[in-house]
C-alpha cells in the first residue's frame, strides 16, 4: 500500500509528491496524459519566482526529475474512481486498482478550445490561453482577443497596458462580467470591440498571421494579428470524485486555502479546486500545502503498512 497517491502530474501535482517524499512517503502519481500539465505546452515561463526565463516542458521535466529521484513513482493511467472504505483509499484506474492512506486530487482543468482547424499547431505560436503568461512577449504589437467573461474582460484591461491596441471579439453584443471591469474596459480608448462575431478560422502556416470571422451580418472577414488570446472559459473535470468531495457550480472541488476536501485523508491541489487565482505559482502552493496536510494526516492517524 502507497502512503499517497496524487492524481495528476502537473505542478500542484508533482509539488506535492516533492514534499511528501521529503517527509519521508512513499508516492504514486497517476496521471492519464503527459507529466506537466498546461506549463508543459508553454513556450515560455517568465513568472516563476528566481527563474528569469525557462520553457514550459523543460520546467515539467526537471521537477519529474527531482521527484524520481527522490523515489515518486508514475503510472499512466486515468482515474475512474476513488472510495474510502475506513482508514484506507481505493483509486480504480482504467488498468489498475491502487490503496493508499492518502489521496490529493491535482487533476487540473483545460482551458475551452474554439475548435478550430491549426488552433493546437499555433499554440505557442500566436495562439494562447493565457493573457497572464503570454501577454507580454506581444509588447508594442497588436493582439487579437475572443471572449465575453471576466477572464476576457481582465486579460483585455492587462493587454491593453502594454499593447497598442486590442482587437476583442465577443460572441453577443453583452459582456457577462462584473460591472466594473465592462466600466474600465469601457474607458480604454485602444480596446476595440467587436460584438456579434465569430471567429471561424486561422490564416498562417507556421506561425498565426491572423483570424477569420463572420460578422452580425453574415459576412466573412478577415482580420490580421500575430496574436490571438482565446478565453472562453475553462472546464474542470472533477465528476469521477463526487461521492467524496462537493463541487462548485462549476464543478470545481470546494476547498479553502488549507486544500482539504469534506472528507479526511482527501485533498485538493492546484486549479481544478475553488480559488480566484490560477497560476504556475499558486499551484506549487497548493501543492506544497496538499502534501504536508497528508503527511501530517497519516502520521495522526497512525496507520501502519
Amino acid at each position: 500500500m502507497i502512503d499517497i497517491i496524487i492524481v495528476g502530474a502537473g505542478a500542484a501535482g508533482m509539488t506535492a509528491a516533492l514534499y511528501a517524499l521529503r517527509s519521508g512517503k512513499s508516492v504514486l502519481l497517476l496521471e492519464q496524459e503527459t507529466i506537466g500539465g498546461q506549463v508543459a505546452i508553454s513556450p515560455r515561463v517568465e513568472n516563476f519566482p528566481s527563474l528569469k526565463q525557462i520553457k514550459g516542458s523543460e520546467f515539467a521535466n526537471n521537477l519529474f526529475e527531482q521527484i524520481t529521484a527522490l523515489g515518486a513513482e508514475l503510472e499512466l493511467e486515468k482515474v475512474i474512481e476513488i472510495k474510502k472504505d475506513g482508514e484506507i483509499f481505493t483509486v480504480v484506474t482504467d488498468y489498475n486498482t491502487h490503496q493508499a492512506k492518502a489521496v490529493i486530487i491535482a487533476a487540473g482543468v483545460k482551458h475551452k478550445h474554439l475548435g478550430l482547424p491549426k488552433e493546437t499547431d499555433f499554440v505557442g505560436h500566436g495562439v494562447s490561453y493565457c493573457a497572464v503568461c503570454d501577454g507580454a512577449f506581444f509588447k508594442g504589437k497588436e493582439v487579437a482577443l475572443v471572449g465575453d467573461a471576466n477572464s476576457a474582460l481582465q486579460y483585455s484591461l492587462l493587454l491593453s497596458n502594454y499593447c497598442p491596441k486590442v482587437h476583442m471579439f465577443t460572441l453577443f453584443d453583452k459582456f457577462f462580467g462584473d460591472e466594473s471591469l465592462v466600466k474600465a474596459l469601457k474607458s480604454k480608448e485602444n480596446i476595440i470591440v467587436y460584438p456579434d462575431t465569430q471567429i471561424v478560422g486561422l490564416i498562417g502556416e507556421n506561425e498565426l498571421e491572423g483570424i477569420t470571422y463572420k460578422n452580425k451580418n453574415g459576412e466573412i472577414c478577415e482580420h490580421r494579428t500575430e496574436a490571438l488570446f482565446i478565453a472562453i472559459g475553462q472546464l474542470p473535470d472533477n465528476k469521477s470524485f463526487v461521492n467524496l468531495v462537493d463541487l462548485d457550480k462549476e464543478g470545481y472541488i470546494i476547498a479553502g486555502e488549507d486544500c482539504a476536501t469534506k472528507t479526511q485523508g482527501l485533498y485538493v491541489a492546484g486549479d481544478c479546486r475553488t480559488k480566484k487565482i490560477r497560476q504556475l505559482t499558486t499551484a506549487s502552493s497548493d501543492g506544497a500545502i496538499a502534501g504536508l496536510a497528508a503527511c501530517a494526516y497519516i502520521t495522526n492517524l497512525g496507520i501502519q503498512k
